[in-house]
């Protein structure tokens, strides 16, 4: 446990919180889960209400302060306890000594409802635990009688909730409720409200966590990625976009690794920028990338490279025809290759894979490769707001300070289109790689299309790319309507 105080300036006493032991869960919690609180945990079945619940019991239980789980209507306990022994977090030595579990079928069936409670209250004196969850009073409904007084259940609620706050317990209810349930009076008396989703489109199913309430901290707002692994839940919480680390006004420049481009992009890339590469399909941009993270290794600078459209085994293989650097990088912890492409990320989950890899090598270069492979990792449900997941993934990776380098493939060469995605104005640098037609050969060409707080040549020039490396060519000042890939040379030369 540990110990934090309000943020509102009137407060006058401390408030402690309990570390759930659910990755992600404390920070969305803004710290933690309020000791002594009464929360709700709902949504829908299969939206991992139970787990999510068991996972917090045995991170809070003590031996002195032991964790009760009461199952009323729903599974018994051996049957729960099969399953639950699949995640990493159970502890069989735990259970009958810091996890108890009580299973009241019996008293529920009969629909005495006052009997229920007499028996928790009976079994919470004899225990005295820490943290109490009552899996499911939801299905309660159905064995109240129907010749019962109108709202008996939420009555019921509402004397057991004054029984465990009087108990000094932090207790969890776990009920399966509808969205449109939310005015419930059952709510009303809960200090915390946890609502589970699934979110299912398409083939894709993403779960996700809202705090609805929380009294007495500030909470992050918004919905919330939830997975389940073996490992149990885990949370991605929705990363604000962090203020950017405020940089000297002189800028240190960073080399791109490729001969001439330095010099068309006023002596490189500024640091802590984020640069965006354009171009059609086998314009070379995965070996633009490349460059500039060699160039990073060889200046003693750590990279991470997040690839979603070939694994790293396969990009390594590539890399090995370009340099040696690459393999050597890796065995001394300097350069990390990451594979994001399961096809139901979230923005969070993306971020915080990457965000992990830049901390543990103290990279100070990345690169996304590439911006449509990472809209197709992306589940359905977040390719809906792909540009704010854009603007979210950039805004937070450059306020870490490293600079960015990402790539994006164009299916048209209309005149309009630069970059596609409409994402130009979310990035610093804009490059623009191009196929024309020269004398009946197709060539390539490339164009520093925008540099913020710099000067940049206006000047389209050709270049070649193979799996050795890229070597930019001449100027073609000569030749007019570059944009429309079939050039015409000019009637008179500029000089």
């Amino acid at each position: 446990m540990k110990n934090t105080t309000m943020s509102s300036a009137d407060a006058a006493h401390a408030l402690t919180l309990l570390a759930t032991g659910v990755p992600g869960l404390d920070a969305v919690l803004g710290g933690g889960l309020p000791a002594l609180s009464f929360n709700l945990v709902a949504g829908g079945p299969g939206s991992g209400k139970t787990t999510l619940a068991m996972q917090l019991l045995f991170a809070t239980a003590t031996k002195e302060r032991p964790g009760l789980f009461i199952t009323l209507l729903g599974e018994t306990s051996l049957k729960m306890l099969r399953y639950q022994q699949c995640f990493d977090f159970f502890d069989e030595a735990a259970v009958g000594q810091r996890v108890h579990f009580l299973n009241l079928s019996e008293e529920a069936l009969g629909g005495d409802l006052d009997a229920v409670l007499a028996r928790i209250v009976h079994e919470v004196d004899a225990l005295r635990p820490g943290m109490v969850a009552v899996d499911s009073f939801r299905s309660l409904v159905h064995a109240v009688p129907v010749e019962a007084p109108h709202g008996e259940l939420e009555r019921f609620v509402q004397r057991l909730a004054l029984h465990l706050t009087t108990w000094d317990v932090t207790s969890l209810l776990i009920g399966e409720y509808q969205q449109q349930e939310l005015r419930n009076p059952v709510f009303t008396v809960a200090d915390g409200i946890f609502w589970l989703t699934q979110d299912v489109e398409r083939n894709s199913v993403v779960r996700k966590l809202q705090v609805v309430k929380s009294r007495g901290v500030s909470h992050m707002p918004g919905l919330h990625t939830l997975k389940i692994t073996t490992a149990g839940v885990q949370v991605f919480p929705r990363v604000p976009i962090q203020h950017a680390i405020s940089r000297p006004t002189a800028l240190r420049r960073l080399s791109s690794g490729i001969a001439g481009l330095d010099d068309m992009m006023g002596g490189g890339i500024p640091a802590g920028d984020s640069l965006v590469l354009a171009g059609p399909t086998g314009s070379g941009k995965t070996t633009f990338a490349m460059h500039f993270v060699q160039a990073g290794l060889e200046a003693g600078e750590a990279a991470v490279v997040a690839v979603f459209e070939e694994r790293p085994d396969v990009y390594l293989a590539r890399a090995a025809r370009f340099s040696t650097t690459f393999a050597k990088a890796i065995e001394a912890g300097t350069l990390r290759v990451i594979y994001l492409r399961p096809l139901d990320l979230s923005v969070d989950e993306t971020l915080q894979e990457i965000n992990r890899a830049v901390q543990d090598i103290g990279a100070s270069r990345v690169v996304i490769d590439s911006i449509n492979g990472f809209e197709m990792a992306l589940a359905p449900t977040f390719r809906e707001d792909f540009r704010e997941s854009l603007y979210r993934l950039i805004g937070t990776l450059t306020s870490l300070g490293v600079t960015m380098f990402s790539t994006v493939e164009l299916e048209t060469q209309e005149r309009a289109t630069l970059t596609g995605y409409r994402v130009s104005f979310l990035t610093d640098i804009v490059l623009s790689q191009r196929y024309v037609e020269i004398e009946g050969e197709l060539l390539k060409a490339l164009l520093v299309v925008k540099m913020r707080g710099s000067d940049h040549s206006r000047a389209f020039r050709l270049y070649s790319s193979t799996a050795q490396g890229v070597s930019l060519g001449d100027n073609l000042k000569d030749y007019e309507a570059i944009m429309t890939g079939t050039p015409m040379r000019r009637r008179h030369p500029i000089p």
